[in-house]
């Protein structure tokens, strides 16, 4: 029997035109900037506007080894983050995913196919499972749209699981936004 996979951090996960690099405590500012920005916080766990805590998370992170948390760059520039965590045997959970306004059209599409390639092809996963707040109707209808089966709800959340069929389904249905997978450099 092949043990569960592990979430793994990589110094760089590289795309199509994207490339994910590991956050470090200099990525506090940026990170707090999404998660405080009033628009894009609403449906994410409340953040304090505190640059040293995030700092001190980021620190902290920094000798975690059960997530990777990453910056989403375009052409040298942060315009996002995404982390994977929550590995509950072949399946892990991804989250934390946020994209600032005036991002390349695509990177929703590439960020979300670069989680799946890394976390399957690279990491050993055979399946996904996250929450998405009710609210947050573009994000869980895009999930569904993926093949995510809604399992559970409360008042606030939807929770879902994705296949590893449902995820090489649409790995080939919008291939053209990452043709040839991704690199990863450790």
């Amino acid at each position: 029997m092949n043990p569960a996979p592990q979430i793994l951090k990589a110094r760089q996960v590289i795309g199509k035109t994207l490339i994910f690099r590991d956050a470090t405590p200099e990525d506090a500012a940026f990170i707090l900037s999404l998660r405080t920005d009033e628009k894009k916080s609403r449906y994410l766990s409340t953040t304090a506007p505190d640059i040293d805590a995030r700092r001190s998370w980021l620190q902290h992170y920094a000798t975690a080894t059960d997530q990777a948390y990453f910056i989403i760059d375009h052409q040298g520039e942060p315009i996002g983050t995404v982390r994977l965590y929550d590995a509950q045997g072949d399946s892990f959970c991804w989250g934390s995913w946020i994209l600032k306004d005036g991002r390349p059209s695509q990177a929703a599409m590439e960020s979300a196919l670069m989680v799946y390639a890394y976390a399957v092809d690279h990491l050993g996963f055979t399946a996904a499972h996250f929450d998405v707040r009710k609210g947050n109707e573009r994000v869980w209808q895009f999930h569904e749209r993926f093949g995510a089966k809604r399992t559970a709800e409360t008042t606030l959340d939807y929770f879902y699981t994705l296949s590893l069929e449902a995820i090489q389904a649409s790995r080939t249905c919008y291939a053209k936004f990452l043709p040839a997978g991704v690199t990863v450099t450790n």
